[in-house]
């Protein structure tokens, strides 16, 4: 755009003193401490991961652990079922470079499911494997095989943004703590991770006087055009302690939107901004995947011979599936989505045939659609197009609308139990009930979205509803004027709590500083509630 659980296992927790504290011990008042070549627990003249850890893409019997050196190593994981690391299991991950920004991804298989795994990534000279750095760990729990053991999650998006970026007089990205002291199995981020076309000035002055300091780079500067401009925007994120001891613990399922690469973009544009020398959107956005996939454990984007693609299926058990939809790869123009006729859409044709096909054979018992953007909210590009979906015409489906038709189309008349939907986007947090009878468009099963965020951005008002799905608002909390800082305005972030006796769904919107905002509780095997 333009713009009550239960507490953490004690266990958990515990392993990650060493880690933390090692990924964590370089402040946020030095940038520079986390340059290239200057981090600190290491030793001298070896490779060192001053960056920290990450897992991601977790299932019952596999995971994707990342790194990053300082120079050219080999990166060798360690996986074991305790902190002693006693009859650890080895990989041998790739050889980091410069060709990957010193980045690599270690693809683990074979895993024990619902177990909580320790892992340690070490790098090593490439010239003379005696050559170690010190050893860098985190933790992950597998996706349960058995469903009575739950699972509980957490979501958000939109970091870094609108100038807003890591402040040291307020502790940095403090969402990240809070959510990392809730020890989530997962958590869903729901893209706009970084803000690509975002400057970060050095201060802020806000309204009521106060001064917004950042932690500034060159990269942060100015508009991401090069790879290594959009690599450092990546960078820019885990220069905040906060964000390297919650990699550290909790893996993440990551999607993107537009900020990746350029407010509102789509394939094919070509930019009118001043900004930009380089006006091709698809070259920027092939420049931003590629960081995206360097500095994210994302499976499609690692997998050995396929397609490099966001779009994927994560299987969470028996519990949960999660669809990461993609709709910003394949959408069409953005316009003021008025054809009759749209078989493009936001997800295009190829990415919709996938999600039906994939849901109709999902036997979970909850289906998250993770979206990038909304369904029934307003979300505008400029005075006449729309950015997202809802077009503000509340009459029968329209241009993209057309295609989500179809889909919930599908979802009703397949009878697939168990769907809702998640996303960020907008920066503000909200519950959107959809039912058929008050919807111009009535052939679909009632469902639910959520909406939560930001997590370390700008907070915006509410945007209008369209009624062609039949959207009912029954929560919201956004501020009344727009781009508040996180100095004037709680951040947002969501929890799904799935209870493996009864199979109850329980959502949260919390806002930072542990309160929970508002409740739903949805029940297993229902085609639509």
């Amino acid at each position: 755009m333009s713009y009550g659980s239960s507490g953490p296992n004690p266990a958990r927790r515990s392993v990650l003193r060493g880690s933390v504290a090692a990924t964590a011990a370089l402040s946020l008042g030095s940038a520079g401490a986390l340059g290239a070549s200057a981090p600190a627990l290491a030793l001298s003249g070896r490779p060192r991961a001053a960056w920290g850890v990450q897992a991601g893409d977790v299932t019952a019997s596999s995971g994707l652990v990342w790194v990053r050196s300082d120079r050219p190593a080999r990166m060798l994981v360690e996986t074991a079922a305790s902190e002693s690391f006693r009859g650890a299991r080895r990989w041998y991950g790739p050889l980091l470079g410069a060709g990957s920004d010193f980045t690599g991804t270690t693809a683990l298989r074979g895993l024990p499911p619902g177990e909580q795994i320790h892992y340690r990534v070490t790098l090593a000279d490439p010239d003379d494997p005696r050559r170690i750095g010190e050893p860098v760990t985190g933790t992950f729990r597998t996706a349960p095989a058995r469903r009575r053991d739950g699972v509980r999650f957490l979501w958000s998006g939109d970091i870094a943004g609108q100038g807003w970026g890591i402040n040291p007089d307020i502790g940095g990205f403090r969402a990240f703590e809070e959510m990392r002291g809730l020890d989530p199995d997962f958590f869903l981020c729901s893209g706009d991770t970084v803000y690509a076309d975002g400057v970060v000035q050095p201060s802020v002055t806000l309204p009521d006087g106060r001064i917004w300091r950042n932690v500034t780079t060159e990269e942060k500067a100015k508009v991401a055009e090069t790879l290594d401009e959009y690599r450092g925007n990546f960078r820019y994120n885990l220069l905040d302690h906060n964000v390297r001891a919650f990699n550290a613990q909790v893996p993440s399922i990551v999607q993107w939107d537009d900020h990746e690469v350029r407010n509102n973009w789509y394939p094919g544009q070509i930019l009118d901004d001043p900004r930009y020398t380089e006006k091709d959107v698809n070259v920027l956005s092939a420049r931003a995947l590629q960081a995206f996939g360097e500095y994210f454990p994302v499976s499609t984007l690692h997998a050995r011979g396929a397609d490099r693609r966001m779009h994927r299926v994560v299987r969470y058990g028996p519990l949960l599936d999660v669809f990461v939809l993609d709709m910003r790869s394949h959408r069409n123009a953005n316009s003021p989505g008025r054809q009759a006729d749209d078989t493009t859409g936001i997800l295009g044709a190829e990415q919709l045939e996938w999600l039906k096909r994939e849901l109709g054979r999902s036997r979970a018992v909850w289906k998250v659609l993770a979206a990038d953007m909304p369904l029934g909210l307003v979300v505008p590009d400029g005075a006449t197009n729309i950015e997202a979906i809802a077009q503000g015409d509340p009459g029968a489906p329209l241009g993209r609308e057309l295609q989500i038709a179809e889909l919930l189309r599908f979802i009703k008349h397949r009878r697939i139990t168990g769907t809702l939907w998640l996303t960020a986007d907008v920066h503000y947090t909200s519950a959107q009930h959809y039912a058929p009878e008050r919807a111009a468009f009535q052939d679909f099963a009632p469902f639910w979205e959520f909406v939560s965020g930001p997590l370390a951005a700008g907070g915006f008002p509410a945007n209008r509803l369209d009624a062609t799905f039949g959207p009912e608002r029954v929560f919201v909390r956004a501020p009344e004027r727009a781009n508040l800082s996180p100095m004037e305005s709680p951040q947002y972030f969501g929890e799904v709590d799935i209870d493996g006796d009864s199979g109850e769904l329980t959502v949260r919107l919390r806002a930072e500083g542990g309160t929970v905002l508002f409740t739903k509780v949805l029940q297993p095997g229902r085609v639509g509630q």
